[in-house]
């Protein structure tokens, strides 16, 4: 009777558990986030902002990345526990060699907890020039603390006109002026400027997490 129980939770933790797959070719390209500036960055399969990724806690993630740039590039899930799993982490000559141009790479994640993260890139600064999505892990089922009508997910970024590398170039080149010519980030909301950003609804009685 005891291994007929034992069994039947196994089968239940299996049915309610996922094997999410996502699938990113991270390159170049161009963009105008701030509604001012057309500029290089870096996207997910051609796009910028990137979807968020999503999951649900007891979920395993497969995160297959492709480096389509002309550099190493390497992804950290920021705020995830990575228990017995540090191998995973993502920070460059820390816990893997970057990836090189034109190959790949697949990181899997067990997710443990709930919560708001981020993937982002973590070498050379490309977080800065585009490469961060949020990654939201919802807890199971009826494991919800408290109750709530509708969900907003909100990312905020700096985002400059140029890319980090020639801010860089000017800030420590001993031939340029210093202090560099100042520089100053528009505000994006959802990955577009915080002032065209979509309106958000809300309605009297309702409760609302963001």
């Amino acid at each position: 009777m005891n291994f007929c129980i034992a069994l039947y939770i196994g089968l239940f933790t299996v049915a309610t558990t996922k094997h999410v797959v996502v699938n990113w070719d991270i390159s170049h390209i161009t963009v105008n986030r701030d509604d001012y500036n057309l500029r290089r960055a870096i996207g997910i399969n051609g796009k910028l902002p990137i979807p968020p990724v999503e999951a649900t806690v007891g979920d395993t993630l497969e995160l297959n990345v492709h480096n389509g740039l002309d550099r190493p590039t390497t992804i950290h899930a920021h705020g995830l526990f990575q228990t017995n799993n540090t191998h995973m982490d993502g920070p460059a000559m820390i816990t893997q060699c970057g990836i090189p141009p034109g190959d790949s790479f697949t990181y899997h994640y067990t997710l443990e907890q709930a919560g708001s993260m981020w993937l982002h890139g973590h070498l050379a600064h490309e977080i800065s020039d585009g490469l961060r999505a949020a990654f939201i892990i919802h807890d199971k089922p009826g494991a919800e603390l408290y109750h709530y009508d509708k969900d907003y997910l909100l990312t905020f970024e700096d985002w400059f006109s140029t890319e980090f590398a020639d801010r860089m170039y000017h800030t420590i080149n001993p031939k340029e002026e210093f202090p560099p010519p100042k520089s100053y980030a528009y505000g994006l909301v959802n990955g577009v400027n915080g002032n065209i950003t979509q309106t958000l609804n809300f309605e009297p009685g309702k409760t609302y997490r963001i």
